[in-house]
């Protein structure tokens, strides 16, 4: 059994260190500035798992700092990754609970902590019924990207929870897991959670995802998401787009399972996300380099985003 990926003890954070996976090393913030250096390096990642601690940054600012400087600290936490809405939306969540004092932004951020657990088997569970649906009551042969699993959330996850779930119902034939580069998210984390469970993968590179869905060894592809537009489009990992693309081509299901928090309403369209750009030192020893975390799937391109509350065709 992997620990929680972030959580509260009491007087300080505790991380799963996700830069040194699968290596499972635990890391204990206890300032705003190591939390905002935490999230910057990935230390904690994933949208889901970003939100619990954008909502436990806050209570770290109103413990340690002067009440003047607790603003402009929460403002630092949510900007610290601009992709993932979630992040920003817990930072809110708690710190619409300051007037109350440092309990009440305690319960707040304890509150979103504890709502990302139960969200997750939610999601786990609407999908697969989802999946079975679209695909029979068979085994079926899945693919993801990145990871979306219980180390990108609190536990269970979101794209990987619903692996888990139609795993739990003996529904599960095989999974590909695309590598991710350049910090390899599928091969360093995914393939350990996979492993963990017992379940049938193999880890495939970046380039060779579209190839294996054209070849037909897959049913239906599942992704999480770091932020999903108002009109469906929807923004995650670097390599999401082109999955879409082979899904599409190949008349599967491409399917966002995340929770209600990470679809924006005030974000219009996949055009109005802010891409983070990356230290060109991820991809290359010295040559230029881009290096965007994360590409925009146009919502014609999926066939449904799962939630804990609904099931959205865009």
């Amino acid at each position: 059994m992997l620990p929680r990926t972030i959580d509260w003890t009491g007087a300080e954070i505790v991380l799963v260190d996700q830069t040194a996976l699968p290596t499972v090393r635990m890391a204990s913030v206890r300032t705003v500035d190591a939390l905002v250096d935490a999230v910057s390096r990935l230390v904690v990642r994933g949208a889901p798992a970003l939100g619990v601690a954008g909502a436990l940054g806050v209570v770290l600012a109103v413990r340690t700092l002067p009440p003047g400087e607790v603003a402009a600290a929460c403002d630092r936490i949510a900007a610290a990754r601009p992709t993932a809405v979630n992040l920003a939306v817990g930072v809110a969540r708690a710190r619409a609970a300051l007037p109350g004092g440092p309990e009440a932004v305690l319960a707040a951020a304890l509150a979103v902590r504890d709502e990302d657990v139960a969200a997750c088997h939610a999601i786990g569970e609407r999908g697969a019924d989802l999946l079975t649906g679209l695909c029979g009551d068979r085994p079926l042969r899945l693919h993801t990207h990145c990871n979306a699993g219980a180390l990108a959330c609190v536990e269970w996850g979101t794209a990987l929870g619903v692996v888990r779930s139609l795993h739990a119902r003996g529904r599960v034939a095989h999974v590909v897991a695309d590598e991710t580069r350049p910090l390899l998210q599928g091969s360093r984390i995914t393939a350990l959670e996979l492993a963990a469970e017992g379940i049938e993968h193999h880890v495939v590179v970046d380039g060779a995802g579209p190839a294996v869905i054209a070849r037909g060894l897959v049913d239906a592809v599942v992704v999480g998401a770091d932020r999903v537009a108002a009109n469906g489009d929807v923004a995650n990992k670097i390599g999401t787009y082109g999955l879409a693309l082979a899904a599409a081509r190949a008349g599967i299901p491409f399917v966002v399972a995340a929770p209600e928090s990470t679809l924006d309403p005030a974000t219009p369209t996949g055009a109005d996300i802010v891409v983070e750009e990356r230290d060109p030192a991820e991809v290359t020893g010295g040559a230029p380099a881009w290096n965007p975390a994360f590409d925009v799937t146009p919502r014609d391109l999926v066939t449904a985003v799962v939630t804990e509350r609904r099931t959205w065709r865009p």
